[in-house]
């Protein structure tokens, strides 16, 4: 089966910069697309951003525009989020997750999660 582990969380203060890192281990898979996503607690679930194994294709939320930028290592099975700026509201726990769905931002299209990672921004 193949896993997807996320790492890089932690505890920061507003207007650091991080990097969470999405790692797929286990059996060879292709899919069209890499998304990361966040849930505060009492929120849902949003999506961030994504990018496509094939084109380099990428989507944000149109909040997170020039603060996250999401990047991919095809040779190394991992996906990046790399956070500037950093603001107490992005306080979170991160997933990344799967698609075969062409242009999927939805929680409903992804079907692979990982675990996820906590970020928390301290004012």
């Amino acid at each position: 089966q193949v896993q997807l582990v996320e790492t890089g969380g932690g505890l920061v203060q507003a207007g650091d910069s991080l990097t969470l890192s999405c790692a797929a281990s286990g059996r060879t898979f292709t899919t069209f697309a890499m998304g990361w996503f966040r849930q505060a607690p009492g929120k849902e679930r949003e999506f961030v951003a994504r990018i496509t194994w094939s084109g380099g294709t990428t989507q944000y939320a149109d909040s997170l525009k020039g603060r996250f930028t999401i990047s991919r290592d095809n040779a190394k099975n991992t996906v990046y989020l790399q956070m500037i700026n950093l603001k107490p509201e992005d306080t979170a726990l991160y997933y990344c997750a799967a698609t075969n769905v062409p242009f999927a931002v939805r929680v409903s299209a992804y079907e692979l999660w990982g675990q996820g990672t906590q970020v928390t921004v301290s004012s």
